[in-house]
């Protein structure tokens, strides 16, 4: 009886370990699994590298088929704002000339460029916005840009700098600098916090969306 219990015990418990064997693999691991896929699909070039696959907080907590929790969302939000710097001698505006230009042009950040520290990218505005009334073919993922500071009172060159103004001015100064300080998970790239463009690049786009000069709000 002994050894009848003993081999029922041990089929038993071969069973249990043939089950246990065929589970599936969790959620973290699969997400393992596939990263490392995905990174051994890549390699340096130029100054594309593998490095820039990892994610940091904003792309780990936006990358999934969930929204954040609303505490996640509030970090995200406080980090981004936390990191602007805001422009050097409170000057916030350039040339909007210059701005069209910056916003027309999808061109850097690829293995072919010669360094990080090349200030030659553009910021591929139209891919996502309307910003000229007489763009025949512009993109549909961000909101319309046309009378972007017409429509937020900035009506006169004076005005781009009177206190009235100001909270206008330093919103989309934030949010060229790091989106992610307004909406969590904006699809917007982080131009100023990535160093996407520079400082003075920045300063041009400022014009281009509120200098009542521009064709942005004539």
């Amino acid at each position: 009886m002994r050894t009848t219990h003993l081999v029922a015990v041990v089929a038993t418990s071969a069973i249990v370990l043939s089950g246990c064997a065929l589970l599936p693999p969790s959620s973290a691991e699969l997400d393992a699994q596939a990263r490392a896929v995905v990174r051994a699909s890549f390699r340096d070039q130029g100054i594309a590298k593998v490095e820039r696959l990892r994610q940091d907080l904003v792309q780990d907590g936006c990358s999934t088929s969930e929204e954040p929790s609303d505490a996640l969302a509030e970090r995200i939000r406080t980090d981004a704002m936390a990191s602007v710097r805001w422009p050097t001698g409170g000057q916030y505006f350039g040339n909007w000339i210059e701005g069209e230009r910056i916003a027309q042009s999808g061109r850097g950040m690829t293995w072919t460029d010669a360094s990080t520290e090349t200030r030659a990218n553009g910021g591929n505005c139209y891919n996502c916005h309307q910003i000229d009334e007489k763009e025949l073919s512009h993109g549909t993922l961000g909101p319309s840009l046309w009378h972007y500071g017409r429509n937020r009172g900035v009506r006169e060159v004076a005005d781009m700098s009177s206190p009235v103004t100001a909270p206008i001015i330093q919103y989309t100064w934030a949010k060229l600098w790091n989106s992610h300080a307004y909406l969590a998970c904006s699809n917007m790239p982080r131009f100023g916090h990535q160093k996407l463009l520079d400082e003075q690049q920045l300063r041009h786009l400022m014009s281009l969306l509120l200098d009542p000069r521009s064709p942005v709000n004539r």
